[in-house]
């Protein structure tokens, strides 16, 4: 039974969409097709960049007295509290004086003595003088024996040596009085300079001894300008100097940040106080080794208070507005400018040279070869990684 042209083609085109359908079928099956690789991006932006040392510091005053007794006896009158503000020469306490009292007018009295003393003193140096001279007047005439004469000298010499010596004694007893009056003074205990009172250590009442010591009665504080002190690691100092700005947070204004230039490093560490002879560094090799950078910054308010933790950040290096991207999007080989991924509309990547400017190793900063705006590839994207995973396949790290 013979076909007709018409059904024979037919029945061709039939079996070549069969054909074709099968073959894609294989292919999609058997050799299924790689799906271009998802890219996660970040654009150029323009932001604020800099390179810090970070540190931790403790805030501290400024100036620090602790104002004591220099006599001992009870404390009758304490006249500030904690927390008060005092001027220069303001009171501050005083101790029992009775006893400062009567050792003054002892000192007056032995004072007194003496002079009184001296007085007779001299009464008899000018008896001495007139005996001596009739002594002499009568020996030149030879009307008295050389014995008289001699023992009239010894007595007038004898008078004159007795005065000098009272003469002394009277030094002796100013000097006494002198210390008197002013371990009188001393049992009124005033300012040393204007300040804050940080911390009462003795109480109304209370006996003080100040034979071997001199006990604290009061700290003051300057806490209008608060010092801070910075732990620079050894790593880190080298690249440190005077001059450089620095600003640091404080726990409970995380956000705030308070400017100041830093006055000075240490040139040793803390434990070179402890240490003996030997050397410093071979002392600390099994611990960390930090040098204290100093620096001042302005507390009109006082919120800022003693013994606060800082983190502070020393400013190496900065730049405002300039044009920034993540230092994971840069790669740089042994040889050669760096280079970034860009993605251009058609959301293909190409790379592209840049020239770089600060880096601090989470952002760089781009000084030619990008625009604002512009993507740069910063990693790959990977499926099926677990939770909590990092699923993003990044680009190899940058080295300087």
């Amino acid at each position: 039974m013979s076909t007709s042209p018409a059904t024979r083609r037919r029945w061709w085109i039939i079996g070549a969409v069969v054909l074709i359908v099968f073959i894609v079928l294989i292919k999609v099956l058997v050799f299924p097709s790689k799906e271009a690789p998802k890219l996660v991006t970040a654009k150029a932006e323009v932001a604020d960049i800099e390179n810090t040392v970070l540190a931790t510091g403790t805030l501290e005053a400024s100036e620090l007295v602790s104002v004591g007794a220099q006599v001992s006896g009870q404390v009758k009158k304490l006249h500030v509290a904690l927390g008060d503000r005092v001027e220069l020469g303001q009171p501050i306490a005083e101790i029992d004086s009775i006893p400062q009292q009567n050792a003054l007018r002892n000192a007056e009295a032995a004072l007194s003595s003496q002079r009184a003393n001296r007085a007779v003193q001299e009464a008899n140096l000018k008896q001495a003088e007139l005996a001596f001279q009739r002594q002499s007047d009568m020996l030149a005439e030879d009307a008295t024996a050389r014995a008289d004469y001699e023992n009239a000298e010894a007595t007038l010499n004898a008078t004159r040596a007795q005065i000098k010596a009272m003469d002394a004694q009277i030094m002796q007893a100013t000097t006494a009085l002198d210390t008197s009056r002013t371990n009188l003074t001393y049992t009124r205990i005033t300012a040393p300079m204007a300040g804050t009172v940080v911390a009462v250590v003795t109480k109304e009442g209370q006996t003080v001894n100040a034979n071997q010591s001199a006990p604290t009665i009061v700290k003051l504080a300057k806490l209008d300008t608060i010092t801070v002190n910075a732990e620079i690691s050894e790593a880190d100092v080298t690249k440190v100097k005077e001059g450089q700005t620095v600003y640091f947070t404080i726990l409970g204004e995380p956000g705030k940040r308070h400017y100041a230039t830093l006055r000075t490093v240490e040139p040793a560490p803390d434990s070179i106080e402890t240490e003996g002879s030997g050397n410093a560094a071979a002392a600390s090799t099994s611990s960390a080794v930090y040098y204290n950078g100093l620096f001042d910054v302005p507390n009109p308010d006082g919120m800022l208070r003693i013994a606060m933790t800082a983190q502070v950040y020393i400013v190496l290096e900065g730049a405002k507005d300039a044009l920034t991207i993540p230092a994971s999007a840069v790669d740089r080989g042994r040889r050669g400018p760096p280079t970034v991924m860009v993605v251009d509309k058609n959301g293909q990547p190409s790379s592209r040279k840049i020239e770089i400017g600060i880096n601090n190793k989470a952002t760089v900063q781009v000084l030619s070869g990008l625009k604002a705006g512009d993507e740069v590839v910063i990693g790959e994207a990977q499926e099926g990684a677990p939770s909590g995973n990092n699923q993003m396949r990044r680009r190899g790290p940058m080295s300087f």
